[in-house]
């Protein structure tokens, strides 16, 4: 372990060594690139400085209980050579968590689209649910939420609803919540009173920056034209709506919800990079699924992690069996023990992944 850690070590001040060079400084992508490897080597290289010093103090108390004679001070050297030990012990645990490759995409903002599955009005009224959710979330985490597009359902909800939300490691809380989320309840529209399933799928996508993706200008055809309502009546006569094509791909993305068409403009290009990102990533993603039962390919939407049984006032997580009783607080926001477990199960794997 030591020897891992003399190696980042040097990296760390590699890196520290070329952001200092006018080179590098005036290279954006690449001092970019450098200053976000140099965060990340922040964490270890504190651990890796304080793990020097306990090593060193144990052996300052190894070299008293040999060479002193006297009694007090062997005994208080000896009580300091164990708590020493466990100290170093648990340090060891921790930076071997540390030293796992982390996913790369983890610190990014993230782009979660919510979509209804089957179940009708019910399944846009829960995807509606589901959004108020991660709303809530956001809130605690301190995090902005950013409404990009929607469209509603019938009677409530949404049938479809996208969102930037950016923050401190967004992504990497996020992404255990995508999938298809599944709801037991007596629907609002039902006079039996009998239990429904329905579902709503959830993808949560890393949002790519400008330096992910090489987007050329000549790739993209523009089209302008006015925003429309519900029923198609036009929202304003100006020309602000947006739809972008990537040539190459045939990806189109539309915004209209601002009323300015530069608005649009800059959020159509967001989404349609975390597209063509996305496209890249998926191949990562489906590697990283057939290993850890915690993530889900942005491939495989049909995968069924969680249900919401509302008679029972309960929410099970099927990637990991785990089970809790609470749900309308669940509902509320207060997901995070959900997301804390599913990331401890993540770092069980990804530790096993690393031994193996």
């Amino acid at each position: 372990m030591l020897d891992k850690l003399q190696a980042i070590y040097k990296r760390y001040l590699d890196i520290e060594k070329q952001m200092n060079e006018p080179a590098v400084m005036a290279d954006m992508k690449a001092y970019i690139k450098l200053s976000k490897d140099y965060k990340e080597l922040q964490p270890i290289i504190v651990a890796y400085k304080e793990y020097e010093t306990v090593l060193a103090n144990i052996e300052s108390a190894k070299e008293i209980l040999y060479n002193e004679k006297d009694e007090e001070f062997r005994a208080m050297a000896k009580e300091e050579l164990n708590t020493l030990t466990e100290t170093r012990d648990t340090m060891e645990e921790d930076i071997r968590l540390m030293l796992i490759p982390s996913d790369p995409q983890d610190g990014k903002n993230a782009v979660v689209e919510i979509r209804a599955g089957t179940g009708g009005d019910e399944a846009s009224i829960f995807a509606g649910d589901l959004y108020r959710m991660y709303t809530k979330y956001c809130e605690t985490k301190g995090w902005k939420i950013e409404l990009v597009d929607f469209t509603d359902g019938t009677a409530g909800g949404y049938k479809e609803i996208i969102v930037n939300i950016s923050g401190e490691n967004v992504y990497g809380q996020m992404k255990y919540e995508s999938g298809v989320h599944r709801v037991q309840r007596v629907p609002q529209t039902e006079t039996q009173g009998r239990v429904h399933t329905s579902a709503a799928s959830v993808v949560v996508l890393p949002e790519a920056d400008e330096f992910d993706i090489d987007l050329k200008p000549s790739d993209i055809r523009k089209d302008l034209y006015c925003s429309s309502g519900p029923g198609g009546q036009s929202v304003n006569t100006t020309y602000s709506a947006v739809r972008l094509t990537h040539i190459p791909t045939g990806i189109t993305v539309a915004i209209q919800d601002q009323k300015s068409q530069l608005k649009n403009y800059d959020k159509a290009l967001t989404i349609l990079r975390t597209r063509l990102f996305e496209l890249e990533y998926q191949k990562y993603l489906d590697e990283i699924s057939k290993k850890r039962k915690t993530m889900v390919s942005t491939g495989d939407r049909s995968a069924k992690i969680r249900t919401y049984n509302y008679p029972q006032s309960r929410i099970t997580d099927h990637r990991i069996n785990m089970t809790v009783y609470n749900l309308p607080t669940f509902m509320d926001g207060d997901i995070q023990d959900m997301i804390d477990a599913l990331q401890l199960a993540e770092n069980a794997e990804r530790l096993k992944e690393a031994v193996g």
